[in-house]
């Protein structure tokens, strides 16, 4: 029996989720849910309703984007050197610095930027969120990756909230002089990963 994810196509941490398990080859049952209309049993699976949920055979629930991250790098690290290698300690350390620094502080500027309808607030909270970014941009200078001379698990947590934030105001994204960093998010873009993973599913029915 295949594990139950429910998801949200463009929710990042949703992303985030649906790029790691393919990219760690973890077939999924995927239930993309409506918002405004979730699905009893993810609700009696998650009572706090957010997305991403990873139900396992075992009915287990993982209810963290990052939790189902290492749940799929650890059970894919036992046959595949590399992912091995991305939880090194020294690399993990590194990682989840940025990532904790993007889930709790970043995105916090981002859905205040996006969502804000005062233009000078949005324009404040968006200067407020940049500082990020530049950080990012200086990571990429000399490397492919925001932690090594690859792509690893961080570049995948952090890429679809960078995305977000570009969006928002892509004329003004491409004229900060983030040049490396709009070429990572580019590389992304392109991906087959990332085009498979946001193709679109019919709302699951319940």
């Amino acid at each position: 029996m295949k594990p139950i994810l429910y998801s949200f196509r463009r929710c990042p941490y949703a992303i985030r989720a649906r790029m790691i398990l393919d990219l760690c080859g973890i077939d999924v049952c995927l239930r993309e849910v409506a918002l405004s209309n979730k699905p009893k049993e993810m609700l009696k699976a998650s009572p706090k309703g957010t997305v991403p949920i990873l139900i396992l055979p075992q009915k287990k629930v993982l209810d963290e984007s990052m939790d189902i991250v290492f749940w799929a790098l650890k059970k894919t690290s036992k046959t595949d050197k590399k992912f091995l290698e991305w939880l090194d300690e020294d690399l993990y350390g590194r990682s989840m610095q940025l990532i904790d620094e993007n889930d709790n502080k970043f995105k916090v500027l981002l859905d205040k930027y996006k969502y804000c309808r005062d233009k000078k607030l949005a324009v404040k909270y968006r200067q407020e969120a940049k500082s990020f970014l530049y950080r990012l941009n200086e990571l990429l200078s000399n490397q492919l990756g925001l932690c090594k001379n690859e792509i690893t698990f961080s570049d995948i947590c952090i890429f679809p909230f960078v995305r977000q934030f570009a969006f928002v105001d892509y004329e003004w994204f491409l004229n900060c002089q983030l040049d490396n960093l709009n070429d990572w998010l580019q590389k992304f873009l392109n991906s087959e990963l990332f085009k498979k993973v946001m193709q679109k599913h019919a709302i699951y029915e319940h």
